[in-house]
């Protein structure tokens, strides 16, 4: 697995969102920064719990101009159920071959339990105007994900 870094080109890619609508990154950029952040399983508790601290925190990341994409390998019908649930009001994207993660280098070996998988590992990226990655979110809890990414870009 090797993680895109700071001041490498993002790959651009588009995906589905949960209402099955073709999402692309180039597009998104257009209008600035995008925060693409990876989340393993949507309904779970902790990606509930780090998606309702976006939600909450859209008002803000409205205000720098930021777009969020949530990225998981989960179908649009379960983003869809997702974002329904939890009213979230910014795109869920579908990656079920996990071709983005791979690209990003977000899918690898985990260990859960005694048992070894491979799944998306919980990274966001910062990807600018210029579609390098800006910055890689890697150190923070489901809880305070939000915060870290607002603290980030108001001090930047």
């Amino acid at each position: 697995m090797k993680t895109l870094t700071t001041g490498d080109q993002a790959p651009l890619f588009t995906l589905q969102n949960q209402d099955g609508a073709s999402t692309s990154l180039k597009e998104a950029l257009q209008k600035g920064p995008v925060l693409v952040y990876f989340y393993p399983k949507a309904l779970t508790p902790g990606c509930t719990v780090q998606a309702c601290g976006l939600r909450d925190s859209q008002n803000a990341l409205n205000e720098l101009n930021v777009t969020v994409f949530g990225i998981s390998p989960d179908p649009v019908a379960k983003l869809n159920r997702f974002t329904d649930k939890h009213q979230l009001n910014f795109s869920l994207l579908s990656d079920e071959d996990h071709s983005v993660a791979d690209a990003f280098g977000v899918w690898g070996e985990k260990k859960f339990m005694g048992k070894i998988y491979d799944g998306i590992h919980r990274l966001s990226f910062l990807v600018g105007q210029d579609g390098k990655v800006a910055h890689v979110f890697d150190k923070f809890k489901t809880k305070d994900h939000h915060q870290v990414v607002l603290d980030y870009l108001e001090s930047n």
